[in-house]
């Protein structure tokens, strides 16, 4: 009988002592999990879409949606701020027809840190590029975009992200 209770409170003693060690690895896993989210800010998220207007040509959409009280700023920002960047590599397949157009509400602003009026877009942008394609064969677009962002209290380094979009020529 006194080894059964011996035993019986050894099992309950060793299930109290593991829990405490799963207690004490989740508190330090979640611990490092939250630093790293802490010092990782990401206000953007980007999405890349090909819109087939016609037989060879389309437009490819460059989407940014920002989170609350974050802006990005446009092509033509302003003086100081980087503005954003569109960048297209070659392909002898594809012709960039135009400019990339930006669309979306943008702000203006004058800003006294960097004496100049700035020009932004705040919640989303789409950036836009017509292209053609030169013959029928499927081919990728690939880029980058290169891109400043900011809130009321910060601004965020410039940050490149690329980006590929299949496109059918048939």
């Amino acid at each position: 009988m006194f080894n059964r209770h011996l035993i019986k409170h050894h099992i309950i003693l060793q299930d109290k002592i593991n829990r405490m060690k799963q207690f004490f690895l989740l508190t330090i896993l979640s611990t490092f999990f939250f630093a790293a989210n802490a010092q990782i800010e990401n206000p953007v998220q980007w999405s890349y879409t090909a819109k087939k207007i016609s037989d060879k040509n389309y437009e490819l959409h460059i989407t940014a949606t920002l989170d609350n009280k974050w802006h990005i700023y446009s092509q033509n920002a302003g003086d100081g701020p980087e503005p954003t960047v569109l960048s297209f590599d070659k392909n002898p397949l594809v012709k960039l027809d135009g400019k990339v157009q930006e669309k979306g509400k943008m702000e203006k602003e004058y800003d006294n840190n960097f004496k100049s009026e700035l020009r932004f877009f705040s919640h989303t942008v789409d950036f836009v590029q017509k292209i053609k394609l030169k013959s029928t064969a499927s081919t990728l677009v690939k880029g980058s975009i290169s891109y400043m962002v900011c809130n009321d209290k910060k601004c965020l380094p410039p940050k490149e992200v690329p980006f590929t979009l299949k496109l059918s020529g048939k």
